[in-house]
């Protein structure tokens, strides 16, 4: 039964157990928010949602507070102003005033409600707490001074992630956000996903820039710098330029990295489609010779760190296929340095990622089988737009190029590894077509598509009944090694697991605001971007199918064992040394 209230005098209908700041939304009424985010449950931390509710005796959290029958909400009175004004400039009293060199300048979510809010001075003056920056971690660099204390990360990494890596310290003036008992991020139980970074309102989390070592290496010419873009960031990096959410740019995209000076512009797209040879034929093998079942995706690092560190004891299951970067890396360094003539060890390889996860990956030690470090650096997308726009490029101007050859062909299958779900589809299309020679009835499989927490499904592979599931985001992620272990899933064949909600294309490294609106928006884009490839099927790839004729001789050989597969080993959660010298000991 509908609740009925009214908001600045106007008659609004509500559903029981909605917040005032929902049917506010609704009814197109804005109230302003700083702690609240669509992604997370409310709590109420900063109070600058507040509004007068007749009858209370304070002012009451908007995001938080249930509507009732009758209720009358004032959203902005003097006495709501002047309280959200005083919250807003608390804050800036003891917030860095470096705005202009702030990463997240133009974008901080404090710095549009002081305009908004018509602050041009701070009244309050005196000592401001002094935090020490932590940049230990691969991934993430953390800026204490410029948190808000409005709890947006610990949320995300304890609901979203279940890892809570981060949580609030002390009191009062020493209140702080800080990762494990106080220690460096580096030294506790994160798995580098960013999510935290996508969801702060303020500078206080970053990626870890390599940008200034990226162009000295693009300036040196005694260096071959070469590109991979993977396929989330052509739906999204358009976005830091002020495109709508979805638009797709990848010809725009590789005309701007040319133009940068990148030597060759390639696709990480070409190593997806080898990933599911690769990741199929090791799933067949399995099914016909009694593996461990299910078999798990090992795209995703954050989630691969995830279970090296909560479920080591299922690290069987995990497919031993390197990430798409990474084998990408491998490549660049053997095969494209031998048709090319070039010494490896003059080869940049750069990586374009949605995910800040990817750069723990890429320096992890074992993954250096061409002889050198597969993948030298990795810059999200917010990253190599920033890049973009230091460089003059005004990306939604420019005309479209194709990638370059021999690791710049791919398909759609390749195309929708980034969205959740999308790494299974690609392989069913694939699995399909090698266990019965016959092309595969529907290639879109809707089974396996959505944006469920998690999903599953059961696809027939000619005779076969393939028991699939997908999950993305880790508390997810964890539902389902529960199920293994408990043996819900004991019958499955095969489970895609993404780090990120929606997978890559809602990664830590991806363009902020971060929403279910434009994740769905991205996760279209890419199933168009699908729709419109020539080839729409992994093992189709011409590129892919050269490769094994000149180099690796077919999926799951002596050499693509030796260059695109990899082990994965038990983390100790009661870490004392970073990351790094983890894996090295």
């Amino acid at each position: 039964m509908a609740i009925n209230l009214t908001i600045n005098g106007r008659n609004i209908s509500a559903e029981p157990g909605e917040t005032i700041l929902a049917a506010a939304r609704k009814a197109g009424i804005y109230i302003p928010t700083l702690c609240y985010h669509s992604d997370l449950m409310p709590d109420g931390v900063c109070r600058v949602c507040s509004v007068e509710v007749k009858g209370q005796r304070t002012l009451c959290a908007a995001c938080c507070y249930p509507v009732s029958e009758g209720m009358e909400v004032m959203t902005h009175t003097p006495k709501v102003r002047e309280a959200r004004r005083m919250i807003v400039e608390l804050m800036l009293a003891n917030h860095p005033q470096e705005c202009l060199t702030c990463s997240k300048s133009g974008k901080c979510e404090l710095q549009a409600l002081a305009k908004e809010f018509g602050i041009q001075d701070v009244r309050f003056k005196g000592e401001r707490k002094i935090w020490d920056k932590d940049e230990s971690s691969l991934s993430v660099v953390r800026d204490p001074e410029k948190c808000i204390l409005c709890n947006r990360c610990v949320r995300t990494c304890e609901d979203i992630q279940s890892v809570a890596a981060l949580h609030a310290a002390n009191r009062g003036w020493e209140s702080v956000i800080v990762p494990g008992m106080g220690d460096d991020l580096a030294d506790v139980v994160c798995v580098n996903c960013g999510q935290c970074i996508n969801r702060c309102p303020t500078g206080a989390l970053k990626g870890n820039d390599p940008a200034e070592k990226i162009w000295d290496a693009i300036y040196d010419p005694a260096k071959h710098v070469i590109v991979q873009t993977a396929p989330a960031v052509r739906a999204a990096i358009g976005e830091e330029f002020g495109m709508p959410a979805g638009s797709r740019v990848t010809g725009k995209m590789v005309t701007a990295l040319k133009a940068m000076g990148f030597d060759r512009v390639m696709d990480t797209d070409f190593t997806a489609d080898l990933t599911i040879m690769e990741e199929g034929s090791e799933l067949i093998e399995r099914i016909k010779t009694g593996g461990v079942l299910p078999q798990l995706t090992s795209c995703s690092p954050g989630w691969i760190k995830f279970i090296e560190y909560y479920y080591p004891e299922l690290l069987g299951h995990v497919s031993s296929c390197k990430s798409p970067q990474q084998m990408f890396g491998a490549l660049a360094k053997t095969y494209y340095a031998q048709k090319m003539g070039i010494d490896p060890k003059d080869i940049v390889s750069v990586s374009i990622m949605p995910c800040v996860a990817k750069k723990f990956e890429c320096d992890r030690p074992e993954m250096n089988d061409s002889g050198y470090q597969d993948v030298d650096y990795v810059l999200t997308t917010r990253e190599a737009a920033g890049m973009m726009k230091e460089a003059g490029i005004d990306l939604p101007n420019l005309a479209d190029s194709e990638y370059d050859d021999p690791l710049g062909m791919s398909t759609g299958a390749a195309v929708i590894f980034s969205n959740t779900g999308g790494v299974m589809e690609a392989a069913l299309r694939t699995a399909y077509e090698i266990i019965t020679g016959t092309p595969v009835p529907d290639i879109n499989i809707e089974a396996v598509r959505g944006m469920d927490g998690v999903r599953s499904a059961t696809v027939m592979v000619g005779d076969l009944p393939v028991k699939a599931a997908v999950a993305h985001g880790l508390a997810n992620a964890r539902q389902v090694l529960d199920g293994i272990k408990d043996g819900t899933f004991k019958d499955y064949h095969f489970i895609e697991i993404m780090c990120c909600p929606g997978g890559c294309i809602g990664g830590g490294g991806q363009p902020q605001p971060t929403s279910e609106e434009i994740r769905k928006a991205r996760v279209k884009a890419i199933y168009d971007e699908d729709e419109s490839m020539p080839i729409r099927k992994s093992h189709e790839n011409p590129a892919v199918v050269k490769l094994y004729e000149e180099f690796l001789g077919k999926p799951l050989s002596h050499k693509s064992h030796e260059l695109l597969h990899t082990n994965y080993t038990a983390r100790s959660r009661r870490t004392t040394k970073k990351d790094s010298e983890l894996i090295k000991s």
